[in-house]
């Protein structure tokens, strides 16, 4: 998983941002993190919004390890969305669509 990193403050962001959200700083790149992270807050939705979607599903705002505050909104799969909760600790597993790859998390035991 690469998350946006600022050089000049030493900060992570997201969403990438041509500059740094912080210190507006344009030293700016992606930059490898763990894929760790607890669920900071979710929903479980219960509507299919396209025929394949299966339903229920978990949408969920990580909070990656790396940096306090640093939050990815996300896909939690694999679990049954009623033993999601708050602080669940999870990682990033990539889903492929098509030709794209997709990070959800899953749990972390």
């Amino acid at each position: 998983l690469l998350i946006h990193y600022c050089e000049d403050c030493a900060r992570f962001f997201h969403p990438p941002q041509p500059a740094c959200p912080s210190c507006i700083g344009g030293n700016v790149a992606p930059r490898a993190v763990s894929g760790r992270g607890k669920i900071a807050s979710f929903t479980v939705n219960c509507q299919a919004w396209t025929p394949d979607l299966k339903s229920p599903f978990v949408i969920a705002i990580v909070e990656l390890e790396e940096q306090a505050g640093l939050r990815f909104l996300t896909n939690i799969v694999g679990t049954n969305p009623d033993d999601v909760a708050i602080d669940m600790s999870v990682r990033v597993i990539f889903e492929n669509i098509e030709d794209v790859w997709i990070p959800v998390f899953e749990e972390h035991k």
